[in-house]
């Protein structure tokens, strides 16, 4: 078996966490205020709850009412002592981006839910902040003579589906909320970063500070190219939500090939040609 190829370095990831302001929590809010909604329309009551990683949930709890149980957990200390399937939900906020072993997590998860259990989780998604990965890579281009990863690689949207299909979940389902967030500057979104505790956390990340001249030349190529009429400059954000139940007989089936009851054509009030009957006007 091949070893996992680590991406993120999680010690520097906490400790820039425990430095995080509470002034750039406005993703997690949101992602937070969706979360609840998405549950209210849940007609399910949930006895225990998982929630992976640090999010906050009191918000949820408020507008939940109490229906979730809130069971705060470090997630790899919980798989190696919990038995199977303790959980009836799994939630999880903006965390799960920051994982080496994502598929590896998801079927872990899986794991740990009841049979007809939910997993609801948001996190960052691979078109986020494209505007500052593309200036960054162009000014060490023009400056430096080739680029390193300083914007971490998020998971794409049409991966997702595949990778809880593959962890065991039946009845998987992604969507998108895009973010478009001003700013002054893109200094000004770089502090923001860092005060989400956001910044690279690329163990492959170059150890060598950004050269001061590199790092205005990505500014200026960033005002140059996604600056408003006003000069404010766009940054886009990606969360992605992901649903998936642990299978249960009472789920919704597909239908086996054949066992149809009702003809497509007759659905669709359509005229039926056998093969290789022409449909155009006949000749005389």
């Amino acid at each position: 078996m091949n070893a996992l190829h680590l991406l993120f370095d999680r010690k520097l990831l906490e400790l820039r966490k425990r430095r995080t302001r509470a002034s750039a929590r406005f993703l997690m809010k949101r992602a937070e205020e969706e979360l609840a909604e998405r549950l209210l329309a849940v007609s399910r009551t949930f006895e225990r709850t998982l929630v992976v990683g640090e999010s906050n949930t009191q918000f949820v709890e408020k507008k939940m009412l109490g229906r979730v149980d809130r069971t705060q957990v470090d997630f790899y200390t919980e798989v190696a002592r919990a038995p199977d399937a303790p959980y009836d939900l799994a939630i999880s906020l903006l965390e799960m981006q920051w994982f080496n072993d994502l598929p590896g997590v998801l079927a872990q998860i899986k794991r740990l839910l009841k049979p007809d259990g939910l997993l609801l989780a948001a996190m960052i998604g691979g078109d986020s902040l494209t505007e500052l990965r593309e200036s960054l890579a162009a000014a060490e281009t023009e400056l430096e003579g080739g680029i390193s990863p300083r914007v971490l690689p998020f998971v794409e949207v049409r991966t997702l589906g595949g990778l809880l299909q593959r962890a065991g979940f039946a009845l998987p389902v992604t969507d998108v909320d895009r973010v478009t967030v001003r700013y002054a500057n893109a200094l000004e979104l770089m502090r923001d970063l860092r005060s989400m505790g956001a910044a690279n956390i690329l163990l492959e990340r170059s150890r060598k500070p950004l050269r001061r001249a590199t790092l205005f030349r990505a500014v200026e190529i960033y005002r140059e190219r996604f600056a408003d009429a006003d000069g404010r400059v766009r940054a886009t954000f990606e969360i992605l939500w992901l649903s998936g139940w642990a299978p249960h007989e009472s789920q919704q089936q597909p239908l086996r090939p054949g066992s149809a009851k009702a003809r497509l054509a007759d659905a669709l009030r359509a005229v039926e040609f056998p093969a290789g009957e022409k449909t155009g006007p006949k000749k005389n």
